[in-house]
């Protein structure tokens, strides 16, 4: 008896639970929908740059030698005309001391050109008196002439000897001058590539010592855009954009140029566009990837439909599948389908814009069939 009411207590569970199953099955709504909603559009294009500083002096040596004092550091504030390091001045010393001994020597040379003209002349004038008056043979004074211009060339090899001599002067002082290492503009030190001891050297191309950034107040992203969207980027536009340091935080800028130059990476064009941002709480560091929403329209206060429902479409077995060409919504009216034409304007890639159309605010329209449509059976062979 006990295993019969049992059994008996199962069937009914069982009866109820497909009862419950099958009209829950009947209840369930055949399309989701969402509301027309009004608010605020903007229309972007997006795209992905690097923070860096609007003006970056690299500084170098046109100098070879040993740096022997470093006075800054990364992040040290500069000013223009500071000394930020030194590089050992004793050879290039060494030189501009050889080159006064070698001015000094050209003077010498110098003074004794000039005593040797003077006396040359003497001798002239005197064989040409001693001549006059057929003292002398034609041959004494015909070299005491050649003596005398010989030493006029001397004279004037030696002054060019001079100014040689200070030639090499100030390039040996120039070259010692260069030893000091010097900042050409305010700003702060974002890199620093050698250290105390380092040799540097200066023969075919001058290396970077520092890298100093003039104003970090001010900033600019590089961008590349790509060509199907550069068209819609002008000089002027808004720009908000995040960093990965400050996810919670949306920047603003504005484009600044737009660079002609295309950049061609595995066949794909793009274009690089600057963006100005002003960075007063120097939160933006140089190298920081911003992922860039340049604004290209915004509207205020216009009714949005979802992308979703300009997709929507009934089956192609409906006899409501539409034969109109057009952007339209669908609704349901009296349990039936009903197209309802629109105008669309300006999309944010989730929302597009609603200009024209039979629709109201608050009204549902269909976005999405919840009913999956029935598959065919398998191909297989024919029974007879």
């Amino acid at each position: 008896m006990k295993k019969i009411l049992i059994a008996s207590a199962i069937a009914v569970v069982i009866a109820v639970a497909v009862i419950i199953f099958f009209r829950g099955k009947g209840n369930e709504p055949a399309f989701r929908s969402e509301k027309i909603t009004r608010g605020d559009i903007a229309m972007t294009v997006t795209a992905s740059g690097t923070v860096n500083p609007v003006t970056t002096v690299l500084v170098g040596t046109q100098v070879s030698g040993t740096i022997k004092e470093i006075y800054v550091d990364f992040n040290s504030p500069v000013k223009r005309g500071q000394l930020i390091a030194r590089i050992d001045p004793a050879p290039f010393e060494a030189q501009v001391e050889q080159a006064r001994a070698n001015l000094l020597s050209a003077k010498a040379s110098l003074e004794k050109a000039v005593a040797t003209r003077i006396d040359a002349k003497r001798t002239m004038d005197r064989n040409r008196e001693l001549f006059s008056k057929n003292l002398i043979a034609r041959n004494d004074l015909d070299t005491a002439e050649t003596n005398y211009e010989t030493a006029n060339a001397q004279e004037s090899a030696a002054k060019a000897q001079i100014s040689q001599a200070e030639a090499a002067l100030k390039l040996a002082e120039t070259n010692l001058q260069y030893t000091k290492i010097i900042s050409p503009v305010d700003g702060v030190v974002i890199s620093r590539n050698v250290d105390v001891g380092q040799t540097v050297a200066a023969s075919f191309q001058t290396p970077t010592l520092f890298t100093i950034a003039q104003d970090l107040t001010k900033m600019q992203i590089n961008t590349n855009v790509d060509e199907s969207d550069i068209g819609h980027i002008t000089s002027g536009q808004d720009v908000e954009f995040i960093v990965d340091a400050y996810p919670d935080i949306m920047f603003s800028g504005r484009v600044w140029q737009v660079r002609n130059a295309p950049i061609t990476v595995e066949n794909v064009v793009t274009y690089d566009v600057v963006i100005k941002v002003d960075n007063p709480e120097l939160r933006l560091k140089p190298g920081m990837t911003a992922n860039v929403s340049i604004i290209i329209s915004s509207k205020e206060g216009v009714l949005k439909i979802s992308n979703a429902a300009l997709r929507f479409k009934p089956s192609e077995n409906s006899p409501e599948t539409p034969r109109e060409k057009g952007p339209a919504v669908w609704t349901l009216e009296n349990g039936n389908l009903k197209r309802i034409a629109v105008t669309t304007g300006i999309s944010d890639g989730n929302n597009t814009e609603l200009v024209a159309g039979d629709v109201r605010e608050g009204q549902e329209i269909i976005v999405e069939s919840l009913v999956k449509p029935k598959e065919s059976p398998p191909a297989g062979p024919r029974m007879f």
